[in-house]
């Protein structure tokens, strides 16, 4: 019983990060009816960032961790946040009334781009970070086994929780949410009606660049290494997230998160920890083949 509390621990972390990462392919996806497949490897120069400011700020002396940690995150959100706004008049806006296939090849292009820019700056060993936060809290301790939660993973679990809430009351309460979810349903009739279309969908980019940063942030600390291969994998795991939850739904993109994280860590525990991504990927079959939609997606109808 204890192993079973630790993994669960251990995977709603995970899929905290997960979770943050998807909501950027989901509010991009939702508002333009395309996936960003450059946003992994955004929220992988998100860590980086985070990486080079932990150690500007240690060369400069700033030992206090709360104001080095807000000072990284301002710097991370800000620079990532650049990126994100970057993709979009870059490899979006130029190509919006061309073929669909069009911009998902630019992004895929601006990907390869990204990775392989921040390998020739960076190189392609990891970059290893001393622990900022340490130190964790015993929950259980049979005498065999003790359940621990780390501090950073409290920090992980608090921070995804008021992100979720302020970016929920943002798109149901705010003019800019209103904005955005009337470009999701019409965007030709929101320009009637005097949205600016293209600041909403240039601010939709620098949300989710920003919510990738702090998911970058996080695995910084977490892990304690990155490097310029970090934002592939996770990228994958996020959309398959975002599809497992209902591409389109912010709640949706969390769930399909914390589930994909459960999986991995539960897998990993009890089976192969190889074929934990073969788990992951599985049960996202299944899903698409039962309910297409996604777990808290709605189905589309054609507009006629």
């Amino acid at each position: 019983m204890e192993y079973f509390l630790q993994q669960l621990i251990n995977g709603l972390s995970l899929g905290a990060i997960y979770g943050l990462i998807a909501i950027g392919y989901t509010m991009v996806y939702g508002i333009i009816g395309m996936i960003n497949f450059a946003h992994g490897d955004i929220f992988m120069i998100g860590a980086f960032h985070s990486l080079i400011a932990f150690l500007v700020l240690g060369l400069l002396g700033v030992s206090f961790v709360p104001l080095a940690l807000m000072v990284v995150l301002v710097i991370a959100v800000l620079l990532t946040a650049t990126y994100g706004w970057t993709v979009e008049r870059v490899a979006y806006r130029p190509l919006r009334r061309s073929t669909r296939l069009a911009p998902l090849i630019s992004a895929i292009g601006m990907s390869i781009f990204l990775q392989n820019s921040v390998q020739l700056l960076q190189g392609a060993r990891g970059k290893p970070l001393v622990s900022v936060i340490p130190g964790a809290i015993t929950l259980v301790d049979s005498g065999t086994f003790a359940v621990q939660i780390s501090y950073m993973q409290i920090v992980i679990m608090l921070v995804t929780v008021s992100l979720m809430t302020v970016f929920t009351l943002m798109i149901t309460r705010t003019t800019l949410g209103r904005a955005q979810r009337a470009c999701e349903q019409d965007q030709r009739m929101a320009s009637l009606l005097g949205v600016n279309i293209d600041r909403t969908i240039s601010i939709t980019f620098v949300i989710g660049a920003s919510l990738a940063a702090v998911a970058g942030l996080m695995v910084t600390l977490y892990y304690g290494i990155i490097d310029f291969y970090l934002g592939f994998v996770a990228g994958i795991k996020a959309f398959t997230a975002a599809v497992l939850g209902g591409i389109g739904s912010l709640p949706g993109a969390m769930l399909g998160g914390i589930l994909i994280g459960l999986i991995e860590a539960f897998w990993s525990a009890y089976f192969s920890v190889e074929y934990k991504d073969v788990a992951a990927f599985g049960v996202l079959v299944l899903v698409l083949i039962f309910r297409p939609s996604g777990l808290l997606g709605r189905p589309e109808v054609e507009k006629v």
